[in-house]
């Protein structure tokens, strides 16, 4: 059975054909994770020495990346003892998933395509997550979607989800066309590493296109019941979309936010605030990132972008934390 050994000093042993990941989980080593498919980089680490086998491809890893040796912890199995440079969560204890049933306590239309969805669970149920993970929702003929939860933890057994319509989507048809209160459907979670670190003394920043708003959403929530003094210096929300109608929500309304800048790719003339693309109106303020974390969700496109162009301008790397929203069969925003 082949020894997997972190440069962080971490040590685990993995069966025939699991996934390092999985093997991690297992052994009670948190790494860092999204979408579980080989689609995002989230899981992304480095062969120091050993070999690896892919179990699916890796689609979330450029060509140069391969070459480095870089591979997706989700989609890789040990081939002898390896030694990998991954940085493991440290002392977080991340809450189990489990699969629970729930019912559909309301439906909200929030834009002409955005749907707010909010799922009421046993009181019995005991589910606690950490502000900006995600679920998956098994549906009618067991269909299986992922979906960030957007609200933090609450004393009221209720979950809230921000969902888009898609074309041709069999999760998304039943949504908008189908979807009634009080509906019974399953869901499995909290999944993902896409939650809050330290953020005392450090510039947050968190970039959001689309539904990408919604664990950001959640996480803006619960530094409501961070202490005093390990509070963030400040709080700058980018939040993109195509045209005025995709941003949704009233950023206001969430309160803690010191900047809030609405971005739009496609607006018209008569839209005055900023265009083009989150991460270069960030850019174009000029920050000083050298302590700031940032906080990206949306495409897989916007975040592998804002990564390099943020790292590049003095961003630290390991303070770049991200959900990817990749395609329906995996995480997604539909």
């Amino acid at each position: 059975m082949p020894e997997i050994t972190l440069t962080s000093g971490a040590r685990f042993h993995a069966d025939p054909g699991m996934s390092i990941l999985d093997a991690a989980a297992k052994a009670e080593v948190a790494l860092p994770y999204s979408c579980r498919t080989g689609r995002c980089s989230t899981c992304k680490c480095k062969v120091v020495q050993g070999d690896t086998v892919a179990l699916q491809a890796e689609t979330g890893l450029s060509a140069a990346e391969q070459a480095e040796g870089w591979i997706l912890g989700c989609v890789r199995t040990a081939g002898s003892d390896v030694l990998l440079e991954v940085e493991d969560l440290g002392g977080v204890t991340l809450p189990p998933p489990r699969t629970l049933p729930c019912r559909i306590a309301s439906l909200d239309k929030l834009a002409p395509d955005v749907l707010k969805v909010t799922l009421r669970l046993p009181p019995t149920a005991g589910f606690s997550f950490m502000a900006g993970q995600y679920i998956d929702v098994i549906g009618p003929g067991g269909i299986r979607r992922s979906y960030s939860l957007a609200r933090a933890m609450a004393s009221d057994h209720l979950l809230e989800l921000h969902i888009r319509a898609v074309d041709g989507g069999a999760m998304s048809d039943y949504w908008f066309t189908q979807a009634q209160a009080n509906d019974l459907l399953r869901l499995h979670g909290p999944l993902g590493t896409f939650f809050l670190r330290d953020p005392r003394d450090l510039d947050l920043i968190f970039l959001a296109t689309g539904t990408g708003l919604a664990p950001v959403k959640a996480m803006l929530e619960s530094l409501a019941d961070v202490p005093l003094e390990a509070r963030p210096r400040s709080v700058r929300v980018l939040w993109g979309g195509r045209v005025p109608s995709d941003l949704y929500q009233d950023l206001k309304a969430i309160g803690g936010i010191h900047e809030d800048i609405p971005v739009l790719s496609r607006a018209g003339n008569e839209w005055v605030g900023a265009r083009g693309h989150v991460q270069d109106v960030l850019l174009g303020l000029q920050p000083d990132l050298a302590h700031a974390a940032v906080y990206a969700c949306g495409s897989d496109a916007m975040i592998h972008s804002a990564r390099e162009a943020l790292v590049q301008a003095g961003l630290p790397r390991q303070r770049f934390y991200s959900d990817a929203f990749v395609c329906s069969a995996t995480h997604s925003s539909s």
